[in-house]
């Protein structure tokens, strides 16, 4: 998300780092590799003058500092619950449901922001898996979403509520 964020706003960084798992750092780049959000915290927490990027919800728990960004409507936007939820809503949810949000619209947007997905087939050979699957679905799209922000995730815009659950009903 960092990278293809970075790739998208920069020209330059695209060609010559891109995007991906492992980017193409420059040599000579002092980096400090970190797995999962709970290991780049604690690399972050003890290498003086650090810069990393971890999860929003992992941020506000371990109550690291977090940086206001410059979004695509050249206005600083700190993150959080509202410039989350601008971020998201800005997304056109496709037929596929996949989306990608490397520089959302929105002056209230948050530059970095993307969903957290679920991927199920659209058919299983057992009924009642299906039948567990889909409620599943209706629980994270309704008891889930009053506490999503205690749980680190902003609450998905209405749009994509309706768009899921439209799409839940095709798992079969």
């Amino acid at each position: 998300v960092f990278t293809k964020h970075l790739s998208t706003i920069s020209p330059e960084f695209s060609s010559t780092v891109g995007f991906g798992k492992t980017p193409h750092w420059p040599a000579g780049v002092k980096l400090v590799k970190a797995p999962k959000n709970d290991g780049v915290t604690a690399t972050i927490k003890q290498t003086p003058g650090a810069i990393g990027y971890i999860e929003y919800g992992f941020a506000r728990m371990t109550k690291l500092p977090m940086a206001s960004l410059e979004n695509k409507a050249g206005k600083f936007v700190a993150p959080g619950l509202a410039g989350g939820q601008a971020a998201l809503a800005s997304a056109k949810i496709p037929e596929n449901m996949r989306v990608w949000l490397p520089d959302p619209e929105g002056a209230d947007s948050y530059a970095i922001a993307t969903y957290t997905w679920m991927l199920f087939y659209k058919k299983y050979d057992d009924p009642k898996k299906a039948e567990v699957l889909r409620k599943m679905v209706a629980y994270c799209l309704d008891e889930g979403q009053k506490i999503s922000d205690k749980a680190g995730y902003i609450p998905l815009p209405p749009n994509v509520v309706e768009a899921v659950r439209k799409a839940s009903a095709n798992i079969q």
